[in-house]
């Protein structure tokens, strides 16, 4: 049976992630008032736990959550957590999780050593677990997701980018992270070198199904579901794979829609784009390569025993391709 909420998804897990929720906050505490004090306002800010389910899901189907397993857990919500606090920095954004933002309360200095605190208690998990081979994974993903976002800027900047750019981009910036999560969970129930690149490469591939799909969105969506206007990414000059393939479609027109993005939504520019793109066929090419990327991730499962945990996994590849926000 297909599960269509994150909680339904996360069933399975529901006792891994409740003995998580104790460990991940007594992992974050600090003897130094002001970062104790953030560090508990972290907590506050509720997330969905994404990261932590797919380590747990992935230990399951392999064998079972072990120590190793939620010190790979408490890993990558720290670095997650730690790169939100950096992004909203950098974004200037004021809410996070319907909370003010750390940077918003407290300045940006703060929230950047706060972030930087969360990323070396991260690593610190790591080296008292003498998970070396988690600490040699999660260092690439930092570089990885490094460069992915500042490739993605040097690109809007110069408005030039194509389809090999753009997956390089996605992988980096969103797929690393959620193959480390699989990877770590495959790694903590598992000592078999080929069990480990399924799990990795089922987080790849979920990843850029899941970005491809967000991109959709930005064209597609309406501000009260998705939370955020239509041509958001517009407006940011962002060309994601829906306006890749419509300009390679559509060379007469792409200077005049490039003029267009420059102007980050001025005269009905996003509308036109969005028209663009819709009567290009570029959603439609986005969809259906994403729908190819869902049924990789799912062919990495193939090899392993039916349980809950298979079919939770199988049912977020499914609620990543269709979701609505």
């Amino acid at each position: 049976m297909i599960k269509n909420n994150l909680s339904d998804i996360s069933n399975p897990v529901s006792a891994e992630l409740n003995h998580f929720n104790k460990l991940f906050s007594k992992s974050i505490k600090s003897d130094i008032f002001l970062v104790d004090l953030i560090a508990k306002y972290v907590l506050k800010q509720k997330g969905k736990k994404i990261r932590p389910t797919l380590v747990f899901l992935s230990s399951k189907v392999v064998g079972e959550v072990t120590d190793k397993s939620y010190r790979g857990a408490i890993m990558v919500e720290l670095l997650h957590t730690a790169t939100l606090i950096h992004d909203d920095v950098v974004d200037a954004a004021e809410k996070r999780r319907g909370l003010p933002s750390i940077n918003a309360v407290w300045k940006n200095k703060i929230a950047v050593l706060m972030g930087d605190y969360l990323l070396s208690k991260g690593l610190t998990a790591a080296v008292n677990g003498e998970d070396y081979d988690y600490l040699k994974i999660v260092t690439n993903t930092v570089q990885r997701m490094s460069e992915g976002e500042l490739l993605q800027i040097n690109k809007t900047r110069k408005l030039d980018i194509d389809e090999p750019t753009y997956f390089r981009i996605i992988s980096d910036k969103t797929a690393s992270l959620l193959s480390t999560c699989c990877e770590f969970g495959a790694i903590g129930a598992s000592t078999d070198p080929e069990i480990h690149k399924a799990f990795r490469d089922y987080g790849e591939y979920l990843g850029i199904a899941f970005q491809i799909r967000d991109d959709i969105l930005d064209y597609i969506g309406k501000s009260s579901i998705i939370g955020k206007p239509r041509g958001g990414d517009i407006k940011e000059k962002k060309i994601t794979l829906p306006l890749i393939y419509s300009l390679s479609k559509n060379k007469d027109k792409a200077s005049e829609i490039i003029k267009k993005l420059k102007s980050r939504g001025k005269n009905n520019s996003v509308e036109d784009i969005i028209k663009f793109v819709e009567e290009s066929g570029g959603i439609e090419y986005a969809d259906k390569i994403a729908r190819e990327y869902a049924e990789k991730a799912k062919n990495c499962l193939s090899g392993f025993n039916d349980s809950d945990s298979k079919e939770a996994l199988l049912s977020l590849v499914d609620f990543v391709i269709s979701r609505k926000n």
